[in-house]
């Protein structure tokens, strides 16, 4: 049974999408966090997408990489759109506010 497929890089399982984040001490902007956020996610449904190519082509023989990744970026994709909806439902609540 040959296991060096493991570690071949395809996924990195334990891999935090705030953490890759990289500005400088200055530019720490919440805007700049949130940018690279959506670009490690738009990252991951990509490399998801393409391991799915490769596996309809027949290029991939552990189908188990394609649905890491593929649950990967699902879930990627859903923390998103949970945080875009927290945005706006605070967004409304404070535009109903009275002052």
């Amino acid at each position: 049974m040959n296991i060096s497929g493991i570690n071949s890089g395809f996924i990195k399982i334990n891999q935090n999408p705030i953490q890759n984040v990289e500005s400088s001490t200055n530019q720490n902007s919440f805007a700049n966090v949130l940018k690279g956020y959506l670009e490690n996610v738009d990252t991951t449904v990509k490399q998801a997408s393409n391991l799915t190519v490769k596996a309809a082509a027949g290029e991939i023989e552990n189908i188990h990489d394609v649905t890491i990744a593929s649950q990967k970026a699902k879930v990627a994709l859903e923390l998103t759109v949970t945080i875009r909806d927290k945005a706006v439902e605070a967004y409304q609540e404070t535009m109903r506010m009275q002052f």
